[in-house]
């Protein structure tokens, strides 16, 4: 009586303590793993953890499952064999959402992107404004939001791993003193870099020579959602630079010779 008594009341409690032991350790040992500090994927990783730690807490209360039935006299083999054909069945129907959720793992870990990057995804081009572990939204300059399946990530670049070099082209006239022009930009280079986020400004001197202009070059580094805003500084900031020193800026004039009659 007291072997029936250890085996279908003991034994069961002892393995559905095991199972309460081992969720809790591997639930530990996978966010260890993920190791989650604050930064910008600090709640994806998060959201990777629980999952794969509810996921591996299933599978163990399931085998748990499995030895408690037998501890009963049960056959788990039909059991078994069912679970798998189901798990089969569940996994065709639903492959490719498991597909992006994957590409969404691998995504996070491989750290290809966060929010606020701006990437080019399969010719697309813009800010990556929500990432889940199924899609991807980006918008573009233009304000067109694009969802993007995970596993539909077939080509990516990603302009917010590295500064970005801008290169500004400037027109002065024939007229103008070229050392002046070079001193002019150098000063302003020197000014926007202390007070904007200008990381580098440049002049590499004249470019080319035009049929009424002469072209400068100038290229700044910044970070890529700054690309622009940067540009248009620079370019306002020439033109104010240029008038108080008296850099003609040239513009397209017709000149007209009144004819003699012979």
């Amino acid at each position: 009586m007291k072997l029936l008594l250890s085996r279908v009341v003991i034994q069961p409690v002892i393995i559905f303590v095991v199972a309460l032991i081992l969720s809790y350790v591997s639930r530990k040992i996978v966010y260890k793993f993920f190791a989650i500090h604050k930064d910008k994927s600090a709640k994806k990783r998060k959201t990777i953890a629980n999952l794969i730690s509810n996921i591996v807490i299933i599978f163990i209360f399931v085998i748990a499952l499995i030895l408690i039935l037998q501890v009963y006299g049960i056959d788990t083999a039909s059991f078994v064999a069912s679970l798998g054909v189901f798990s089969l069945v569940i996994g065709l129907a639903l492959q490719d959402l498991l597909k992006d959720f994957f590409s969404g793992i691998m995504i996070i870990l491989e750290g290809q992107y966060n929010i606020g990057d701006w990437v080019e995804i399969n010719g697309f081009k813009g800010e990556v404004i929500a990432s889940s572990l199924r899609t991807t939204k980006l918008k573009a300059y233009t304000g067109e939001i694009k969802i993007i399946s995970n596993r539909q990530i077939n080509e990516l670049i990603n302009y917010s791993l590295a500064k970005t070099t801008v290169i500004v082209d400037v027109s002065v006239s024939y007229d103008s003193d070229i050392d002046k022009v070079k001193n002019v930009i150098s000063d302003l280079s020197k000014r926007l870099i202390n007070d904007s986020k200008v990381s580098r400004m440049e002049c590499l001197g004249m470019e080319t020579m035009k049929d009424s202009s002469l072209v400068f070059r100038i290229i700044t580094i910044v970070d890529h959602s700054d690309k622009f805003p940067i540009t248009r500084l620079i370019n306002e900031e020439l033109i104010r630079e240029f008038r108080k020193n008296d850099i003609e800026i040239p513009y397209n004039q017709v000149v007209v010779h009144n004819g003699k009659k012979l």
